[in-house]
């Protein structure tokens, strides 16, 4: 069963897919704009929203928002901008959120360097992406300098 993220910020409603293992399945949720702090705020409260419709305890859903935050500030802040879609996943009786987050800046050089709490490019104090990675349960980087970066992050629901 499918239900909606948020169907005002998706006009044409659900849309169900095959997951990247080709069982489950994918409610695809809105994708939005990380270009304003406005929609960085948005992006809480729609994560949030997706928690809930996942069935995620406080707790996990705290995680998950703050991961989401995490990750939209830094395509913000160092992506010049970017776009995050939520997810709601479905595989044999669990429920999930999946975030993915992509932009178009420069790129990560060292994506393992990045991951290492400590390290930073900017005036903030070096966890976020390994914060991030450790709040989710799944974790994916792909980026290349010059070729912007987009992660693709997950976390199930208690069973």
């Amino acid at each position: 069963m499918t239900r909606p993220v948020d169907t005002l910020a998706h006009p044409r409603g659900p849309a169900t897919t095959s997951d990247r293992n080709g069982q489950g399945g994918a409610q695809e949720g809105p994708g939005f704009a990380l270009d304003t702090e406005e929609e960085l705020l948005a992006v809480r409260h729609t994560v949030r929203s997706a928690t809930l419709a996942a069935g995620f305890g406080l707790i996990d859903q705290t995680r998950v928002v703050t991961a989401a935050s995490e990750l939209a500030r830094n395509a913000f802040v160092h992506g010049g901008g970017g776009r995050l879609r939520v997810d709601i996943l479905h595989r044999a009786g669990e429920q999930g959120v999946r975030l993915t987050v992509t932009d178009q800046g420069p790129g990560i050089a060292n994506v393992e360097a990045a991951l290492v709490d400590g390290y930073t490019t900017g005036s903030g104090l070096g966890h976020g992406l390994g914060g991030t990675q450790r709040l989710m349960h799944e974790f994916e980087i792909h980026s290349a300098p010059g070729e912007g970066t987009r992660i693709i992050t997950t976390r199930w629901a208690p069973a």
